[in-house]
């Protein structure tokens, strides 16, 4: 398949190559015919990525001061790959999608293949949507003009929140793409309607649907205006669909609205508000939420959930389905909309019209190609690639942000032989695939798993699929490097060691090893070799400063994430039964009670571990810190002697003959040592992390979190 990213570190835009992706539960796989670009939206992208990093940085000062915090905690260095790194990640374009149904996910009821429908996909020729964000097309609504409904449906949100009634006077402020529908869907509710805005171009489309208009360009004062058009009483509502950095749209909104008038934002605008506008005629002013109910539920976009027809009459799906509907009984027009049309090849040029012509209004983009030459599954990356098959060549599954950013390059540091990557979405597996060097990108794990030449596999995927993945590499005779945790529960975990059992019976004799990286990061390792010289039991204590994160994010949730304890936490299990060198005999858990207006999670925790030598230990994992502490600390106290590790920078004893302190310039958490252990272990058949110690830490750290749940 081909799919248009922008550059979002030097603003370039590029047609991509990559595997078509799979089609996943509650999803539909869909091949474009046509998909519009959004001005607005995408001429504030493309901007934001040609911008320098200064102007990056005042665009962006919420993320400034992130960055800030995070060099007081990581170290400059640290911090600069960091954001490089985020940076250097292309951004997917595009939202409004009109393609045919090539194949349906497992809980998708109600469409077939065949079926011509309209999503929120991005600009490519096959996209991957979820049920919820697709919606049929009716016979008589062509391809072209329902590309616009999915910014159409983003009007017709303001519209829903602004409530208008037969016969109310209504503004509406930017007549772009958003707003010219907007203008057209109020015109249908009866409103009568005042359009502003400074291109007269727009402005005369305006007039064609019904507005009276208004440029304040030409000196035309809009608060006059409005007051003028509502006879005197000052408009019912105002309806803001510009993109400004000025607060001008909002006060003028305010002062020419009647007493109780309704502000609606839909656009972007500057906010720094007048009390006094607001206050005197008790003004509702609300942000709309882009297509409606739903945006940004995942468990309503990804889990297909849907809202009670009889309590959410529109979500975002059935937002879509009215502006179809609109379309069809021909109260709603689009065709005046459409300002250029290219070929989908041909991207980066509607790209440079899209920034360089202001008036460019609706940009469609053309999808010709045969459906059967998008369906690839392989793409290569690096041609004539050859591979030392006695050494470990390695398969990627997954191309994440922990994968792309820190795994992939310690494994390419460590020396690595890198053969495929595959992702279910394609388009991750080329662009960090193509930066690492990998022979081809893939979506096709079965094809990974029977090649001779691929003998071992990483897995850096969500946390529900750990299991499934390292039992099938297993099975298929592979040593098996996977991202913590091995499993969420202990079924998960059962079917591991099974697998595990049977592959070694079989004299295959595979490696497994998770990627507990801290217990080979180099001040770990000189704690180590400073407490085996002391021959007595130890205490310890480690802090994790986790930070807090919303409730409802995927890590949070048991059933994908695991938790935060299994997902994160087992990080530190690992490393106190690396330090303790002693088997775990003893697991106990606390988490915060339950408060008034706290989100509960088990985030907020104590473990205390005991160990077969006599040592113990506790590890604080905790939400609910301040930014500007150190992330993760670890104190050990053994022989009237200390040590303190602050966030892998630093490393101080006390009371340690001949040892006071090690830092470096730079937090170095292990990955690379980590991946060079683990190769080091196929190559000498020692493995890096004996097996048993694998499997213990993955029960102890689920019955951590079970325990924790029952509470």
């Amino acid at each position: 398949m081909k799919q248009v990213l922008q550059d979002m570190a030097n603003g370039g835009t590029t047609v991509a190559t990559a595997p078509a992706p799979t089609v996943s539960r509650e999803s539909l796989l869909i091949a474009t015919r046509v998909s519009l670009i959004s001005a607005g939206t995408e001429r504030m992208l493309v901007g934001f990525g040609k911008a320098s990093y200064l102007e990056k940085a005042k665009q962006q000062p919420d993320k400034v001061k992130m960055v800030l915090e995070k060099i007081k905690t990581d170290g400059l260095m640290t911090t600069i790959e960091a954001v490089r790194s985020k940076l250097a990640q292309p951004l997917p374009l595009g939202y409004c999608n009109v393609g045919i149904v090539t194949d349906i996910g497992s809980g998708v009821e109600g469409f077939k293949t065949g079926d011509r429908v309209v999503s929120n996909g991005p600009h490519a020729d096959v996209v991957r949507v979820s049920k919820n964000l697709c919606a049929l097309i009716p016979d008589s609504v062509d391809d072209e003009s329902a590309s616009f409904v999915v910014v159409g449906s983003i009007g017709l949100q303001g519209i829903r929140l602004a409530q208008p009634t037969l016969g109310e006077a209504f503004v509406v402020t930017g007549v772009g793409l958003i707003g010219l529908i907007t203008v057209q869907l109020l015109r249908a509710h009866g409103c009568r309607v005042l359009a502003i805005d400074f291109d007269d171009r727009k402005l005369e489309l305006a007039r064609q649907f019904g507005a009276e208009t208004c440029n304040p360009g030409r000196g035309e004062d809009p608060v006059a205006a409005g007051l003028a058009f509502s006879r005197g009483n000052g408009v019912d509502g105002v309806i803001i669909t510009a993109s400004t950095k000025t607060t001008d749209p909002v006060t003028q909104a305010a002062r020419m609205s009647r007493k109780r008038g309704r502000i609606i934002m839909v656009g972007v605008t500057g906010l720094e508000l007048n009390r006094a506008d607001f206050y005197e005629k008790e003004l509702t002013f609300q942000v709309s939420c882009s297509y409606g109910p739903g945006r940004y539920d995942p468990n309503y976009e990804e889990k297909g959930q849907d809202y009670p027809f009889g309590f959410v009459r529109w979500t975002e799906k059935r937002n879509f389905e009215a502006i179809l509907d609109m379309l069809a009984s021909g109260q709603l027009n689009v065709k005046p909309l459409i300002s250029h049309r290219f070929s989908f090849d041909d991207a980066p040029r509607a790209y440079e019209t899209l920034t360089e012509d202001k008036s460019g209004l609706g940009i469609l983009l053309k999808y010709t190609s045969e459906d059967s030459s998008r369906l690839i599954k392989q793409v290569q990356l690096t041609p004539n690639l050859t591979f030392n098959t006695s050494e470990p060549v390695l398969g990627c599954i997954g191309a994440g942000n922990y994968a792309s950013r820190m795994l992939i390059p310690a494994f390419k540091a460590a020396g690595a032989q890198f053969h495929t990557i595959v992702t279910s979405g394609g388009v991750n597996g080329v662009i960090h695939g193509q930066k690492a060097g990998f022979a081809e990108a893939s979506t096709d794990i079965d094809q990974m798993l029977r090649s001779a030449t691929i003998n071992t596999i990483a897995i850096v995927t969500r946390h529900d699929t750990h299991a499934s993945f390292v039992k099938l590499a297993l099975e298929a005779g592979k040593h098996v490097f996977v991202e913590k945790p091995l499993a969420i529960n202990h079924d998960e975990l059962q079917e591991v060691e099974d697998a595990y059992r049977l592959a070694h019976a079989s004299r295959q004799s595979p490696q497994l090893m998770v990627g507990f990286n801290r217990r080979f990061s180099p001040h770990v390792q000189k704690m180590k070799s400073l407490l085996q010289s002391v021959k007595e039991p130890k205490s310890f204590i480690m802090t994790m400063n986790a930070g807090a994160i919303p409730p409802d994010h995927w890590t949070q949730d048991n059933s994908i994430g695991g938790g935060r304890i299994i997902g994160e936490a087992c990080h530190f299990i690992d490393l106190m039964r690396f330090l303790a060198e002693s088997p775990i005999v003893s697991v106990q858990a606390r988490r915060m009670g339950n408060a008034p207006g706290i989100n509960i999670t088990e985030d907020k925790a104590s473990i205390t571990l005991g160990f077969a030598d006599g040592s113990f230990g506790t590890i604080l994992y905790l939400a609910n810190g301040a930014a500007s502490f150190p992330k993760e600390r670890v104190e050990v106290f053994v022989a009237g002697r200390v040590l303190q590790l602050d966030n892998f920078r630093k490393l101080t004893g006390f009371g340690w003959p001949g040892f006071k302190k090690m830092g470096l310039w730079k937090q170095d958490k292990g990955q690379t040592a980590c991946a060079e252990a683990f190769l080091n272990g196929i190559r000498s058949g020692t493995p890096a992390i004996p097996s048993e110690q694998i499997f213990e830490i993955a029960r102890v750290t689920i019955d951590a979190a079970e325990i924790l749940r029952k509470q």
